[in-house]
């Protein structure tokens, strides 16, 4: 059961997959300051503890879903971010020598690397986050894939931070005749062959 406090970002993540339902190995990428949770300046404040509360209570949202966290360290590490050191294998990512501490990468960052039993840090995600979830506006949008639909989330506020979350859709391409929906493309094939009455 998550904390009063938590709360908020676990009603987030389940908008945002009530929204987008994940499939196992989709990356989610999180970033925040525990300080402006705190309501104080980014950097400032940063709060392990709470840290490991929150990733505490995000986590067994995550796990059952087969979604894999990934999360943004602050820009005294170039927004690196600590993942699972085989998930960043898979998506061929180089890693970083860089090691967040909740002064230079963050409290979320420095704590979730302890959480993994095999941690890694990497510059970037290559743009392959299905799922973002921001906690006070600290901008992930740069790991996200291509087309990000944002969430909203504006009732919600963890502490004094607001929330922002979104999910990634493959792009629409085509012109005026193009159709995006397998049903209706289906429809439209199935009427095309019944009203093709050309001998063959």
């Amino acid at each position: 059961m998550p904390s009063e406090l938590a709360a908020p970002l676990i009603e987030a993540v389940r908008r945002v997959f009530a929204v987008a339902p994940p499939e196992p190995g989709d990356l989610m990428v999180l970033g925040g300051s525990t300080s402006a949770v705190r309501g104080e300046r980014y950097g400032k404040a940063g709060d392990p503890a709470l840290a490991l509360e929150l990733l505490e209570a995000l986590l067994p949202e995550l796990a059952p879903r087969g979604v894999v966290l990934a999360v943004q360290g602050c820009e005294h590490v170039n927004r690196s971010l600590v993942l699972p050191a085989d998930r960043a294998r898979l998506l061929g990512l180089e890693p970083v020598n860089v090691v967040p501490v909740p002064k230079a990468g963050g409290a979320l960052a420095a704590v979730y690397r302890t959480l993994l039993p095999d941690p890694a840090v990497v510059a970037d995600l290559a743009a392959s986050a299905r799922y973002g979830l921001d906690i006070g506006g600290v901008l992930i949008g740069m790991h996200l894939r291509p087309v990000v639909v944002p969430v909203p989330l504006g009732d919600l506020r963890l502490g004094h931070a607001p929330l922002s979350g979104g999910f990634s859709r493959p792009r629409l391409i085509g012109g005026a005749r193009a159709v995006y929906d397998p049903a209706e493309a289906d429809r439209i094939l199935e009427e095309a062959l019944r009203n093709d009455e050309a001998p063959r």
